[in-house]
């Protein structure tokens, strides 16, 4: 299996300026060290057989004799390679001179692609040798090679993945080709490039092709010239660089003496979902031609007809994908940098507080009713009210927290949820629900010595029975606290907590909740921190079932449902990107290798699987509450499932 994975590699390489026969042996030592690591598209520098800076020499015919040569001589080298290989070459056609990337496969020629905006200002003077090759569309046929020069063709390499090459200043432009190329198909853009150094020029360039990859939804190869260019006026620094819509995966080392080869696994699998949920990448370019990878060659006798049939070879092999050159994030919602999580839980939790800010003004509300239990959720949302309330200009005091203390509640839990609210200054309610609970057992006549679904969700829903009540008694708002995972996996009970006025924490997944808590704590003064980091310490507990002979919380959701870290990881890649259960299973455990073994994350997958699909019922009907990240599974907006459809193939 191979799961959509095809891997890539950028390569800046040792070169002699004007000296094709010292470069081409370079070129052939990448492919062969490509291809030992599984390559299947390698990508050299613009001009990487000539080098670059071969200024007036590229006038004489003795470069461009030996260019051809050694393209030809490298063609021959693939013939018996399982890899693309796209090199870079001056081609003399028709009085002019193209800037010509070519790929090559099996021996064969398959496209010549020219270099379509030729840069000539400041330090470039491209002109001077080069002509555009935009619109130019032409068969070139020399001794045994027969190949189109086309600057709007992509090449289809598998079923998953389509290629589409740009010439360095062709991403600089205001409208690259690749775009264009996008839209005909490519999902892999490459780039061979010279693009020399000055300072702060690295960080625009790499910033610039991350965000190409995003705006065209693709994988981005950039391969650029090397520090051995000549250095008359210049310096390059080799620049490699892998993104992949719109994140860097692999950037190779610059200002390297020797050869420098990127690779990186590009998941076409989950660019070609992202484009087709994106309705604004439906429209396709008819004027990009697709082309196909062959093995052979098409030639004509003197009268123009064909002597020989094209025949298509198969496909590249896609062998099984190790992932050994990509980076699986075990934390998909959380950023790994503490200053970009700091910065994301800036930006969720003032979506949040902005978004219950404008529904407690709308409806002219006097404030919020939460349900507070001391757990992460119901602190969430509480700390998100308390920034609502300062956002109106409205005391903190109008909000009401109420306790409601039951058969599971522990003193940990209670004493957090008491001194909390303290701090905070909001209204502090106390109302057992221990009482109510047990009348309702006996009028439904069931034991309470009987510890069942029953018994749990009996206290579920007289708590939020209190909450509506009390919020219509007060004229406030009942504020939701249960979140994104808790709604993927249905761990809430149906019109009991999973009922509220506004979900604030509606998507946010259990694996951000902490952060934001910690981000909220660590701004806060050192009474209410103390208490928060006691909470973020606390087990995550429902706490519907009586505590432990120790007094302590005996009723673990991740003992049941399993961990949370791997039903977000779940949650993000199947909502996002639509992927199988064998590649969910694949994917987990390259991103926790070591945390847990097969078997554990396979029990768990089964788990998730099964719970989202039969808790679509729930979600079919949950409250407002505003997205904050790019998964949400809002029946109005981002994820529409029938609540009765069959996870067997899913499973």
């Amino acid at each position: 299996m191979n799961y959509g994975m095809f891997r890539v590699a950028a390569a800046s390489l040792k070169l002699k300026v004007g000296c094709p026969s010292y470069n081409k042996v370079e070129i052939k030592k990448a492919i062969y060290d490509a291809e030992k690591k599984g390559v299947r598209l390698l990508v050299t520098p613009e001009l990487s057989i000539t080098g670059y800076t071969c200024a007036d020499l590229f006038f004489t015919k003795s470069l461009l004799n030996a260019s051809k040569e050694a393209l030809y001589d490298i063609t021959e080298y693939t013939k018996d390679k399982e890899i693309v290989v796209i090199v870079g070459a001056p081609l003399p056609y028709k009085n002019a001179i193209y800037n010509c990337a070519f790929v090559l496969y099996k021996g064969a020629i398959q496209l010549a692609v020219p270099k379509q905006n030729i840069a000539n200002y400041n330090e470039f003077y491209e002109k001077r040798w080069f002509e555009s090759g935009k619109d130019v569309d032409e068969y070139i046929e020399d001794v045994d090679h027969f190949y189109q020069l086309s600057s709007s063709a992509v090449l289809k390499l598998t079923d998953e993945v389509t290629l589409g090459i740009e010439l360095c200043e062709d991403l600089w432009v205001a409208k690259p080709p690749s775009s264009d190329l996008a839209l005909g198909g490519a999902n892999i853009i490459v780039n061979l490039s010279a693009s020399d150094e000055y300072v702060s020029k690295a960080r625009y360039r790499r910033d610039l092709i991350a965000n190409q990859s995003a705006r065209c939804i693709c994988g981005y190869v950039y391969a650029g010239a090397s520090v051995l260019e000549s250095t008359t006026d210049l310096v390059f620094s080799g620049a490699t660089v892998i993104a992949e819509n719109g994140a860097v995966l692999a950037e190779g080392k610059r200002f390297s003496r020797n050869s420098v080869i990127t690779i990186a696994d590009i998941d076409c699998e989950k660019l070609n979902t992202l484009r087709q949920k994106n309705t604004s990448f439906t429209a396709t370019d008819d004027s990009i031609e697709i082309n196909e990878l062959s093995a052979s060659i098409v030639l004509s006798d003197d009268d123009g007809d064909e002597d020989e049939e094209l025949e298509y070879g198969d496909s590249i092999l896609n062998p099984d994908n190790d992932l050994a050159y990509r980076y699986v994030d075990p934390h998909p919602f959380v950023p790994d940098k503490k200053d970009e999580v700091r910065e994301r839980c800036e930006e969720i939790f003032a979506i949040q507080a902005s978004g219950l800010a404008k529904r407690l003004e709308h409806i002219g509300s006097a404030g919020c009713v939460i349900g507070i239990s001391g757990g992460l959720d119901s602190t969430l949302a509480l700390l998100v009210s308390v920034e609502a309330m300062k956002l109106l200009g409205k005391p903190v005091s109008n909000i009401m927290g109420i306790t409601m203390p039951g058969f599971g509640t522990t003193d940990r839990t209670y004493t957090n949820a008491i001194e909390l609210m303290k701090s905070l200054g909001v209204e502090i309610k106390e109302i057992s629900i221990k009482d109510a609970c047990i009348g309702h057992l006996k009028d439904i006549e069931h034991s309470e010595d009987i510890k069942d679904i029953t018994y749990e969700n009996t206290q579920a829903r007289e708590r939020t029975q209190i909450l509506f009540d009390m919020a219509n008694k007060h004229n406030r708002l009942l504020v939701g606290t249960g979140d994104l995972s808790e709604l993927a996996m249905g761990w809430c009970t149906y019109n009991g907590d999973h009922m509220s006025m506004y979900g604030v924490n509606a998507s946010v997944p259990k694996t951000l909740v902490r952060y934001l808590v910690e981000y909220v704590a660590f701004q806060s003064d050192e009474k209410t921190r103390a208490i928060l980091l006691d909470i973020l310490d606390t087990p995550v507990s429902p706490e519907l079932l009586p505590p432990d002979e120790n007094g302590k919380i005996a009723q673990k959701t991740e003992d049941n449902i399993g961990p949370y870290e791997l039903h977000d990881f779940f949650l993000y890649n199947f909502v996002r990107f639509g992927f199988t259960k064998e590649k969910l299973q694949r994917l987990a455990e390259k991103a926790f290798d070591g945390v847990y073994d097969k078997k554990t994350i396979g029990k768990w997958l089964d788990v998730f699987m099964k719970r989202f699909f039969i808790s679509q019922f729930k979600r079919s009907c949950i409250p407002d509450g505003p997205k904050v990240g790019s998964v949400s599974l809002s029946p109005r907006g981002d994820w529409r499932m029938p609540s009765d459809a069959c996870f067997d193939d899913y499973i």
